[in-house]
């Protein structure tokens, strides 16, 4: 009976993993620019979900209590100071599924922390206003806002590039 539980827990993990590794370290990664402080807050997100085994409605619960925790993470770990040397945004393209999502992951790490991830979230995700309201616990308004303002500053940086040819 202890070896079957141990057995299913480790077939959860290993779904776990296979199913919002990938996704969670994009998120991790342009909240933090650096590769390796990504991996600890994934690694860190999934201790905590085997830690507090919880119990989800559905895989849309369960995927937003993850990105939840990860950003949680995120913050606390930008907050306090212990994270490393920002990473290349040349080496971005290693991480990124297709070439689209890379122009925009390379744009997004440029930006302050509360508009990429709303950005993140609401573009490369493609989560409603309303889910994202949920996710990171603010108002429906404050993520239109950091939308629109998040989209305002990649527009002036993209037109700066374009306009010196950088």
């Amino acid at each position: 009976m202890v070896q079957q539980a141990v057995w299913s827990a480790e077939l959860d993990a290993e779904r776990i993993v296979d199913t919002y590794g990938n996704m969670l370290f994009s998120i991790c990664l342009v909240i933090l620019c650096n590769e390796k402080d990504a991996e600890d807050a994934v690694q860190d997100t999934f201790i905590t979900y085997l830690t507090k085994s919880p119990t989800f409605n559905d895989s849309e619960h369960e995927k937003a209590w993850l990105i939840t925790i990860a950003t949680n993470r995120c913050k606390n770990m930008r907050r306090y100071n212990i994270i490393r040397k920002h990473i290349d945004i040349n080496d971005l393209q290693l991480y990124s599924k297709n070439d689209k999502n890379h122009d925009l992951l390379d744009h997004l790490m440029r930006l302050p922390t509360k508009h990429k991830v709303v950005l993140l979230l609401y573009y490369v995700e493609g989560y409603k206003v309303d889910e994202i309201a949920k996710i990171l616990t603010i108002t429906m308004s404050a993520v239109k806002k950091r939308l629109q303002r998040g989209r305002e500053l990649l527009r002036e940086r993209y037109r700066r590039e374009n306009e010196y040819g950088l």
